[in-house]
């Protein structure tokens, strides 16, 4: 196709890491990973994030409340922590490293084993922060499936169940494994247009080549 060209790709997979990982920044701080409702008691929502609760109610609205103790939270909750904070990290400097090595871009000119080292780097990045983003949302969802099916608990007690925020953090973790797999994709293409053009055999080589005489040794 005549418009995906390398410059095309190169910024296409720049826009998809940089929305995968706005989203993941969004997920990290919204309280809505998991929901409550009781159907005792309708008029009350609980939420749960990584850092704070929060109670809905129709007569106060919303109101959250930090977590009291790191130590106290279950250990999915503090592994998503740390998961988090590290896709951020890397899916920040995915970003920050492809933008020099963009075509187009007045950064390292004359240089195109350092820009193809960068998107490189971006790439692995990217895949870093994808990852490390899939990882805590698919586990929160593990340990939510297993207690709201836990028969130790009566039915009448509320279960927690799945947030938005979950959905969210999925769409963030798969939108920066396409974007880095999108910088590999822009590399090929980069050194596949640098790849000198073959020489063409003439026309007069290739009859020869099929119209040969065989020889007989005496």
């Amino acid at each position: 196709m005549v418009f995906l060209t390398t410059k095309v790709m190169q910024r296409t997979a720049l826009f998809v890491t940089f929305g995968g990982l706005v989203t993941c920044l969004i997920t990290t701080f919204l309280p809505f990973w998991k929901t409550m409702n009781s159907d005792l008691n309708e008029v009350e929502n609980w939420f749960s994030g990584l850092w704070h609760t929060c109670l809905y109610t129709e007569e106060v609205g919303i109101q959250c409340k930090a977590y009291d103790s790191i130590m106290g939270l279950p250990m999915d909750l503090q592994v998503s922590r740390v998961l988090m904070s590290v896709s951020i990290v890397t899916g920040g400097l995915s970003v920050m490293a492809a933008f020099p090595g963009l075509e187009g871009v007045d950064m390292c000119v004359g240089q195109p084993s350092v820009k193809r080292l960068l998107l490189v780097f971006s790439g692995v990045l990217s895949w870093v922060s994808g990852l490390t983003t899939l990882a805590p949302v698919s586990l929160v969802a593990y340990t939510t499936v297993v207690e709201f099916w836990d028969k130790g608990f009566p039915d009448v007690m509320p279960r927690w169940e799945y947030g938005e925020a979950m959905f969210s953090g999925w769409f963030g973790g798969l939108a920066l494994i396409i974007g880095g797999t999108l910088f590999f994709v822009a590399v090929c293409m980069g050194d596949y247009e640098q790849m000198p053009p073959s020489e063409p055999r003439s026309p007069q080589a290739k009859h020869r080549t099929r119209h040969y005489q065989k020889t007989e040794v005496l």
